[in-house]
């Protein structure tokens, strides 16, 4: 004779718990996981169509075209530049609005506008502003009796790079701040009853009990940098010649301008590899050095 089990109180957590997550769940899946799976099958296609296997054919050309190696190079010059420029600027945002200071409120506000603000409309508003002729800012730097820039063609790669950090700078500053909070006072309080000053305790105290956040700054820094597309495809259209030709860019020009979608998405999927890598890397890297308090 069996013996019915009754339902245990953990397996009725449990089946709430997944009927709770079955909207996630049914939203990662259709709206990453099978597009992910499509490329992935398209990537081992061929043809205006992709309708002719090749196997690995697409990733052995992607590997070996000198074009493809130089947007990747390019993206990673971009990403290094934003991810130590988030840091040092976020950081300094930071610990500047942290005092006791009037309006740091508001202060705190107005640097949110960018980031909230889309890419496109940030990348138009730069372009104006940064137009040779009829840009504001040539234009304020005649009135003063300076000479005018180039600014997108002396050097392209910092300008949107620069960009993309005052876009940001807001979202970096408030992850510090918060983190910059979280350090309890106590810690400070007893540095000064030692005799630090105010540089050794940021050094000694507030710089490695900020290693949590400036890992999670970091690897947000690097994901958004190696897929930057935006700032090419708007204020620069990856010029002048390829010198801001993101490897987003330069998949978006190879799917929908040279119509080769099998080798644009095998492109996609190294990028996937390379950017899941950096990630895996920055994540054991920093769990290394974490603070415990």
């Amino acid at each position: 004779m069996s013996v019915l089990r009754p339902r245990t109180l953990s397996a009725r957590y449990a089946r709430t718990a997944y009927l709770f997550l079955l909207p996630a769940i049914l939203f990662f899946a259709a709206f990453f996981y099978l597009p992910i799976g499509n490329v992935v099958s398209t990537s081992l296609m061929t043809g205006p169509q992709a309708d002719r296997f090749t196997g690995l054919g697409n990733y052995a050309q992607a590997l070996a075209d000198p074009s493809v190696r130089h947007s990747f190079l390019v993206t990673v010059a971009f990403a290094v530049a934003v991810v130590a420029g988030s840091i040092v600027l976020g950081l300094g945002l930071a610990l500047a609005l942290d005092r006791p200071l009037r309006g740091r409120v508001a202060f705190r506000m107005m640097l949110l506008v960018p980031y909230l603000t889309s890419v496109a409309i940030v990348g138009l508003l730069w372009r104006n502003i940064l137009d040779p002729e009829l840009g504001v800012l040539n234009r304020s730097l005649s009135a003063v009796g300076l000479p005018e820039q180039q600014w997108l063609n002396t050097h392209p790669l910092l300008t949107i790079a620069a960009i993309t950090l005052w876009q940001s700078a807001g979202y970096t500053m408030v992850l510090f701040l918060a983190g910059l909070q979280g350090i309890p006072e106590t810690f400070h309080e007893a540095a000064k009853i030692d005799g630090a000053d105010g540089w050794h305790r940021f050094w000694r105290i507030t710089l490695p009990l900020l290693a949590p956040t400036t890992l999670f700054v970091s690897v947000m820094a690097v994901i958004s940098g190696l897929q930057a597309f935006g700032q090419a495809y708007i204020i620069t259209n990856g010029g002048p010649g390829d010198a801001t030709d993101l490897s987003v860019f330069h998949i978006f020009n190879v799917a929908f301008r040279a119509r080769d979608f099998g080798y644009a998405s095998a492109q996609s999927v190294l990028l996937l590899v390379v950017i899941v890598a950096f990630t895996l890397i920055q994540l054991r890297a920093g769990r290394r050095g974490e603070v415990q308090y």
